[in-house]
């Protein structure tokens, strides 16, 4: 159930991640996770509340600097992902590093379920019910004022959302590979799809079959399960460059 809420979730985002043009900037955004994991490790707490904590924190800087001092969001992200990583490899090392850079399956814990249901509930709701103003925002700032619709506030809620989305991943894929699960389907659906209710589904069909049919796989050949996601997602992806989108 938690595998499908995350795929969806990521699936959703990571189609306005890729029409905003943010493919690379949302990889970065995934590490802003890591100083928040090694602090949590440090004061002996979860290392998805450290986690959370830092992305929700690094998304009110990203917008605060964005909207202040009129650079544009992957730059933005470009300077605090740098920044994050390296806090984030001070604060961890050896093992703790690997599972924070590639996830550590496991047993949940009822807190971890509760956050994850409720998470990517969030989540699809918010892409769900506010996807037509986003894309009115997207073609055009003007005619989104005109609309009465708050771009600024619009656009903190998305980086919010995408911050919920990272954090949701973390425990299966890591902060080096969640970004990709956002990106790789929302891409393949971009070149499938004619339209915005098309690719979105198309997107969330993707990601939670790739993290569904990934795990499994992982668990067969007994290998880590993030890999194997993330690796038959990008062959998806490749496979999807031979098919001519119709109409």
């Amino acid at each position: 159930m938690l595998l499908i809420g995350m795929g969806a979730a990521a699936g959703l985002v990571g189609c306005f991640a890729v029409m905003r043009k943010m493919t690379l900037a949302s990889d970065a955004m995934a590490h802003v996770a890591l100083p928040g994991i090694g602090l949590a490790l440090l004061l002996h707490l979860h290392p998805l509340l450290g986690a959370t904590a830092m992305l929700l924190v690094g998304t009110l800087v990203i917008w605060v600097v964005e909207s202040k001092a009129r650079i544009a969001t992957e730059t933005v992200i470009g300077v605090v992902f740098s920044s994050a990583l390296a806090l984030g490899a001070l604060f961890t090392e050896g093992e703790q590093l690997i599972d924070a850079l590639f996830g550590a399956p496991g047993t949940l814990s009822t807190a971890e379920t509760v956050f994850g249901i409720t998470g990517s509930a969030v989540v699809a709701g918010f892409i769900l019910t506010q996807r037509h103003r986003l894309v009115i925002r997207l073609v055009s700032p003007d005619l989104a004022r005109t609309s009465g619709i708050n771009a600024a506030r619009l656009d903190l809620l998305l980086l919010l959302t995408f911050a919920l989305t990272v954090a949701l991943g973390l425990r299966y894929l890591g902060a080096l590979l969640m970004g990709s699960l956002i990106i790789i389907p929302a891409a393949t659906a971009k070149h499938l799809a004619r339209s915005l209710n098309r690719m979105l589904t198309i997107a969330t069909a993707l990601a939670v079959l790739g993290t569904l049919v990934g795990t499994l796989a992982a668990h067969v050949i007994q290998r880590e399960s993030g890999p194997v996601i993330i690796a038959l997602s990008g062959a998806v992806f490749f496979l999807s460059l031979l098919v001519k989108r119709r109409g």
